[in-house]
């Protein structure tokens, strides 16, 4: 988890517990169209000038989006000024302490399932391949970022930024790179065997396309940590 994205997101969380501005995101949550301003301060009751405050406060967290538009329903000359209108963002936002991304874990999931439906083929077979491809992507990036020329040192710490990102937390003592956390941690409690391959295939291929051959990426199962491990070759 990097330091700006865990920051804007417990800032985003953060703003809601303001009393009125909580109360203000409730009611246009629960609304089935935009809100004004003015039905905003009167559905909460607080002044016109308090809710705009806190409803900006809203959108400059992305908690809320707004739009445009003449509530009257008429055009034209006379129509007068459209009205700004606010209705919940569709961004998600939550913060998990260790780092969670179950919702990658659902996507490779759910990719799996499709494919092996389509075509017949083993659903573990074509999760490993789903976790790898996004470890592959992942990998690339990586070593984009690193630099066609930066030598074995840099590539290696472009991995490490890369797990870190998705929340592995890596740690390196003797030559091995442990992942701290499970990205995937209840899963991979309730479903060790298959959340352990998905992880294996997804940090190989990204290791591979990293950094190639100078990193043996394997099973090594132990307490409180991701079953995957690195190490130099």
């Amino acid at each position: 988890m990097t330091d700006d994205g865990f920051a804007d997101r417990v800032s985003r969380l953060a703003s809601l517990a303001e009393p009125v501005r909580r109360e203000l995101f409730r009611y246009v949550v629960d609304q089935a169209e935009p809100v004004s301003r003015d039905q905003a301060s009167e559905g909460v009751g607080v002044a016109r000038h308090t809710a705009k405050f806190h409803l900006d406060k809203l959108v400059e967290e992305g908690l809320l989006d707004t739009e445009f538009r003449r509530l009257s329903g008429r055009t034209g000359p006379g129509a007068g000024r459209p009205t700004k209108l606010y209705r919940r963002s569709g961004r998600e936002v939550s913060v998990t302490v260790p780092d969670r991304h179950y919702d990658l874990a659902g996507r490779l999931m759910a990719g799996a399932i499709e494919e092996a439906a389509a075509d017949g083929s083993d659903v573990v077979t074509a999760l490993h391949r789903a976790a790898a491809e996004h470890g592959a992507a992942v990998g690339r990036q990586a070593r984009e970022a690193a630099g066609a020329r930066v030598g074995r040192a840099a590539r290696l710490d472009a991995v490490r930024a890369a797990l870190a990102e998705h929340g592995y937390e890596p740690r390196t003592g003797d030559g091995v790179v442990t992942l701290a956390n499970c990205p995937f941690h209840a899963l991979a409690r309730e479903h060790t065997d298959l959340v352990c391959g998905m992880n294996l295939a997804l940090v190989r291929e990204l290791a591979e396309q990293a950094v190639g051959p100078d990193l043996s990426v394997r099973l090594d199962p132990a307490p409180d940590r991701c079953c995957v491990t690195l190490a130099a070759t």
